[in-house]
């Protein structure tokens, strides 16, 4: 986040697993994280490099709204989000599907 210290563990909040990020992984060498809504493309490159000790060829955002949610009479709504789709550098991998 531009002109805000932040760990990079601030920013990666944690990977998104699913078939479709399983799919880039093994095609496009891509892995898909969960990061801080306000963070940019520079600030999740400089993150990734630096926990997974790999080389970052691009990034791909996109932000997600939360959807709206009901109990009984009372209406609440979930948090909006951010998605990075993180394509590594030929000879980088980062091992967080393998095995399931």
């Amino acid at each position: 986040m531009a002109g805000v210290k932040q760990s990079p563990y601030d920013i990666v909040r944690r990977p998104r697993i699913t078939e479709k990020a399983a799919l880039l992984g093994s095609v496009e060498n891509s892995v898909v994280f969960e990061v801080h809504p306000r963070a940019t493309k520079t600030d999740i490159r400089r993150a990734v490099e630096k926990i997974f000790d790999v080389k970052v060829k691009a990034v791909r955002t996109m932000n997600c709204m939360g959807k709206v949610r009901r109990v009984g009479q009372k209406a609440g709504r979930r948090a909006n989000w951010k998605k990075a789709y993180v394509s590594l550098q030929e000879g980088s991998s980062i091992d967080l599907i393998e095995g399931l």
